[in-house]
């Protein structure tokens, strides 16, 4: 999913150079963190959960990581659907590190508003509804909030001076004749190999379908989301061959900037400081991965008024992840799902998610 590349960049980025400031002490981190955007009146703590069951462990902290497309520009608006929701978990208690990916069309239960997409429920009740929403689904309390906007990407890429990308002539032609690139007045690339600023960029690792009738798609020949995420691979390598020339000071810079104009959150400069030396204690590099919903408990299809979404047993992707959250510990392989045996229906199917070395 794109903006969990997103996601990823910035988390990358920002994380080294906190690292970097952080061996000049305390203070030099407290003024990188004093830019985030702060919104207290939104924290998470201050969500009314009464009557929903949610599961918490003092030693595991679970921060729901939030991708927000929300644009605004030229008369173009897009009322913020979080199309990525991750929870990002801080496991000292087995000393991991767990990311979930919550899909964006699940159909679930959002309080006083039905049955709807998961990514509807910031939309109609920002992320204190989200977050609701999240407890009443799958029974899990959240410690805190982070959200980053598309533009993320489009600053970290200005801030390096733009992307080295050869484009397709099928690339070029589609980039010019939708409405990718934003604003309007950059919509004149051509095939080749060019530097791309940030919306350009943007558009380029959006792309998933092809100019008709100009072959080739990509210069690798692949189509679909086989090619987007291609393309965003490319970007992304781009994006950090550029950074790693640049001195860590400069990073600091960058990080001040994404910092400031894309990211918003509830915790405290005090808990981020303390997450990043629990992380530091732990000494581990490796993010074990989840995807809910978990094979076989879901199916696609059309329903009215929603359109196309994933119909969840909740029972069992509440039981999945809060097996994965609290008890997985990373230390005999991939974790492997079986439902509990409070679990009602139960099912021997399983479900396996491999963990990633964090790069």
């Amino acid at each position: 999913m794109w903006v969990k590349r997103v996601l990823y960049v910035v988390a990358l980025i920002v994380s080294g150079a906190l690292g970097f400031v952080a061996a000049k002490g305390q203070v030099a981190v407290l003024d990188t963190l004093d830019v985030v955007q702060r919104d207290y009146d939104t924290s998470l703590s201050k969500v009314d959960l009464s009557g929903i069951r949610v599961n918490s462990d003092d030693n595991i902290v679970n921060v729901l990581l939030v991708g927000n497309d929300y644009r605004k520009e030229n008369g173009y608006a897009a009322a913020g659907l979080t199309d990525t929701m991750l929870i990002a978990t801080l496991d000292m208690k087995h000393g991991t590190l767990k990311l979930t990916t919550l899909m964006r069309d699940m159909l679930v239960e959002i309080p006083d508003h039905g049955s709807n997409k998961l990514n509807s429920a910031n939309t109609f009740g920002g992320i204190e509804l989200l977050y609701k929403t999240i407890a009443q689904n799958f029974n899990i309390q959240l410690d805190g909030y982070v959200e980053v906007s598309f533009d993320a990407f489009k600053t970290i890429v200005n801030d390096v001076g733009g992307v080295e990308i050869e484009l397709t002539e099928s690339e070029a032609a589609y980039l010019n004749a939708t409405n990718y690139i934003r604003p309007a007045k950059y919509r004149n690339v051509k095939a080749g190999k060019h530097t791309l600023n940030g919306a350009q960029a943007l558009g380029y690792c959006r792309i998933r379908k092809y100019a008709k009738g100009i072959q080739p798609v990509t210069p690798t020949g692949q189509i679909d989301d086989y090619g987007r995420t291609w393309r965003q691979r490319n970007a992304i390598t781009s994006i950090f061959n550029k950074v790693k020339k640049m001195p860590m000071s400069k990073w600091l810079d960058i990080a001040k900037d994404v910092l400031k104009k894309n990211v918003k959150t509830d915790l405290t400069n005090k808990q981020i400081i303390n997450y990043i030396k629990d992380v530091v204690m732990m000494g581990t590099t490796t993010i074990h991965q989840l995807q809910i919903p978990v094979n076989p408990y879901f199916s696609g299809g059309n329903v009215p008024g929603v359109g196309s979404c994933l119909s969840i047993q909740k029972e069992y992707q509440a039981d999945a992840i809060n097996q994965f959250i609290f008890k997985y510990n990373g230390k005999n392989g991939e974790f492997e799902y079986t439902p509990s045996s409070d679990v009602s229906g139960y099912s021997d199917s399983s479900a396996t998610v491999s963990p990633s070395p964090a790069q």
